[in-house]
C-alpha cells in the first residue's frame, strides 16, 4: 500500500517526491501530485526512461486539472529488480502498480514504448483504462516497429561521438527547428536539481530493445474490441516509430480520435509543441 495520497497543487514536477509503494514483488518509484480525483492520469514513459525523463510542462499543466502519477518501469531508475524481458510482463507489473495504489480505474498517457506496454495492459484488464492517449507509438507487429533498435544504437554510437543526449537526435528532427526544440527540451529535465532519480543502467537499454524487437515482430493484436475513447498523436517525420504507424494504430481503435500530426517534428512531436497538445489532450481528458 502507499504511505500516503496525491501531493498538494503547491508541487511542481520539479520538487514532487518521489514515494514508493509495493507490488508484484518489486518496490515501485513514482511521482504523483495535482488535484485529487477518483480517477488518476498514469504516464507510461519511453525507453530507458527513469522518473526524471517526464517533460514537467507537460506533467505541470496536467497536474493543474488532474491528479498524475509518473512511475519506473522494473529495473529502472529506483525501481527494484530486473528490468523484464517482455512487453507483457512490464504491462503485467504496470496493472500490480496501479492495484497496488487502490485504483480501480485510471486514464493513461503513454509515449513511445508506454504505448506498447498500454496496448498489452488492455489485453489483460480492459476495464482498468478509461481514456487513452497513445503518442509517438504504434500497433504490436505494425510495420517497421522493430526498426527501433537499429536507429537508437546509430543514434546512441552518433550521440557518444558528439557528447549529446541520444534523445538529440532519436525525439528529433535535425534542422534548425527540431534542434532548437531539442535543446528546450532537455534542458526542461534538467530542472528538477535534488533528489534526482537514480541513473538507467546499460542492461536496461539492451533488455528493453530486445523486448521490443520481440513485440514488432509478434502477431497484431485485435485492437476492434476495445471501446476506449483513443487519442493518438505523433510528429510528421518519426524515424524510430514511424509516422505512419500512428494513423494505422489510430484505424484499429473503433473510437479514436483524429489523429494529431505536428508538423517537422519527429518521435518527440508532443514535447516540441507541448502546448498545442496540451490543449488537445486536456481536452480529451475531460470532456
Amino acid at each position: 500500500m502507499t504511505t500516503s495520497n496525491a501531493q498538494s497543487d503547491n508541487y511542481s514536477y520539479a520538487t514532487v517526491p518521489t514515494q514508493f509503494v509495493e507490488a508484484n514483488g518489486l518496490k515501485f518509484a513514482y511521482r504523483s501530485y495535482g488535484k485529487e480525483g477518483d480517477i488518476p492520469v498514469i504516464y507510461f514513459n519511453h525507453l530507458t526512461a527513469n522518473l526524471d525523463n517526464c517533460d514537467p510542462r507537460i506533467m505541470d499543466a496536467i497536474a493543474a486539472q488532474r491528479h498524475i502519477i509518473s512511475f519506473d518501469y522494473r529495473g529502472v531508475g529506483a525501481t527494484t529488480g530486473e528490468q523484464g524481458t517482455s512487453i507483457a510482463d512490464m504491462a503485467k507489473d504496470a496493472i500490480a502498480f496501479i492495484h497496488a495504489l487502490d485504483y480501480k480505474q485510471v486514464d493513461i498517457l503513454a509515449f513511445s514504448m508506454g504505448g506498447f506496454i498500454t496496448q498489452e495492459l488492455l489485453l489483460v484488464e480492459p476495464t482498468l483504462a478509461r481514456k487513452i492517449i497513445l503518442t509517438g507509438t504504434g500497433p504490436r507487429g505494425g510495420q517497421g516497429v522493430s526498426d527501433v533498435v537499429g536507429t537508437t544504437y546509430k543514434d546512441i554510437f552518433k550521440s557518444l561521438l558528439t557528447f549529446r543526449d541520444a534523445k538529440f537526435y532519436l525525439f528529433f528532427t535535425q534542422n534548425k527547428v527540431g534542434k532548437d526544440a531539442a535543446r528546450a527540451f532537455l534542458n526542461r529535465l534538467k530542472e528538477r536539481t535534488e533528489n534526482r532519480d537514480t541513473k538507467v543502467k546499460l542492461s536496461v537499454l539492451k533488455k528493453q530493445l530486445k523486448a521490443i524487437e520481440t513485440w514488432g515482430h509478434d502477431a497484431p493484436a485485435d485492437l476492434g474490441v476495445f471501446k476506449h475513447p483513443v487519442l493518438v498523436a505523433n510528429g510528421d517525420n518519426d524515424r524510430m516509430v514511424p509516422t505512419q504507424l500512428s494513423f494505422d494504430l489510430a484505424k484499429r481503435f473503433p473510437n479514436a480520435e483524429p489523429v494529431l500530426i505536428y508538423p517537422n517534428s519527429g518521435h518527440g512531436g508532443i514535447f516540441q509543441y507541448h502546448e498545442e497538445f496540451l490543449k488537445k489532450a486536456l481536452l480529451f481528458l475531460t470532456k
